[in-house]
């Protein structure tokens, strides 16, 4: 072996700037460098803007729910193709990325729960596969969620985290919004409350369907929510938008969302609301009982009327 040939063998020896391990993480806001460990702790929340960055639904689930309580159903729902969709891609091998990334066949799982001893319908979003587009899959598990919910008495939480409606699946996928939307309207008719959560970002026709139905509707700081894309906005408009526009905390103002909670009081907000729900429901008929007249103040933490937590 030559000289060249040591180095030759050195240089296959070393992983890829993919494989090989990371003990930083750079904040997407402010640019600062943090030990991962460190950002771990603070729930994937930046030590120094406090931005709240993206997580999957591993992480999201153990926030949520009660150590060891979660059950996933429906794992074999998997989506199909019957557009045989190609754009860059063929849409099967994008299911199958999506695969790879997430450990997942969808964008949503779905399962149960309890939150600080409450039984509850979970369903999470991640981004990471396919940016948590809703296709045929994630309808239907949705839909699912919602009879588990209505069959048990459970309260339904969605988290949402989608760029909107699959487009590989068109019309498929457009069916969803309103087979989700009337899901949940035969929750709110058997009286159980349905809480959805929205992080960023959560946009096109999951914005326009059941993520804005919630009897309660949260969402993550800085979470980016919308329809449209900004720039489609302002062009079609032909006018500058204001700042801040499709921020939570630019909706919360404008009366779109119900609280802004950071994600370290997301858990200790979502069970005091179960818990207020489920004594409502107990002193009243759970096919009338209604979230009207049940004040977002009530799960403040402090004595001011903010509604940011």
């Amino acid at each position: 072996m030559n000289f060249g040939d040591i180095f030759n063998t050195f240089r296959k020896s070393q992983p890829s700037p993919e494989e090989a391990p990371s003990h930083w993480i750079k904040c997407p806001e402010c640019n600062s460098l943090m030990y991962y460990k460190e950002v771990e702790n603070l729930y994937h929340v930046c030590p120094k803007c406090q931005y709240h960055m993206r997580i999957g639904q591993e992480v999201r689930i153990e926030l949520l729910a009660d150590e060891g309580t979660f059950i996933e159903f429906d794992k074999g729902l998997i989506p199909v193709d019957p557009l045989k969709f190609v754009d860059k891609k063929p849409y099967k091998k994008r299911v199958v990325e999506g695969e790879k990334k997430t450990g997942k066949k969808s964008s949503v799982v779905a399962g149960e729960c309890t939150i600080d001893g409450m039984p509850t319908q979970l369903v999470v979003f991640d981004f990471k596969f396919m940016g948590g587009s809703l296709g045929s899959v994630e309808g239907e598990k949705i839909v699912r969620a919602a009879h588990r919910a209505i069959e048990k008495k459970h309260a339904l939480i969605i988290v949402s985290a989608s760029g909107g409606a699959r487009m590989q699946e068109s019309t498929f996928s457009l069916m969803q919004m309103s087979k989700t939307s009337a899901a949940l309207k035969r929750v709110s008719e058997n009286g159980l409350p349905f809480f959805s959560i929205l992080t960023d970002p959560t946009m096109g026709g999951v914005s326009a369907s059941f993520a804005m139905l919630g009897d309660i509707i949260i969402a993550e700081p800085g979470a980016l929510i919308g329809f449209a894309g900004q720039r489609v906005i302002k062009q079609t408009i032909g006018t500058e938008l204001p700042e801040g526009f499709q921020t939570a905390e630019f909706l919360l103002e404008h009366g779109f969302l119900d609280m802004v909670v950071k994600r370290e009081n997301m858990k200790k907000t979502v069970a005091d609301m179960l818990h207020f729900f489920d004594a409502g429901m107990e002193n009243s008929d759970r096919r009338t009982y209604k979230a009207a007249g049940r004040r977002v103040d009530d799960f403040v933490e402090d004595d001011t009327s903010s509604a940011v937590l």
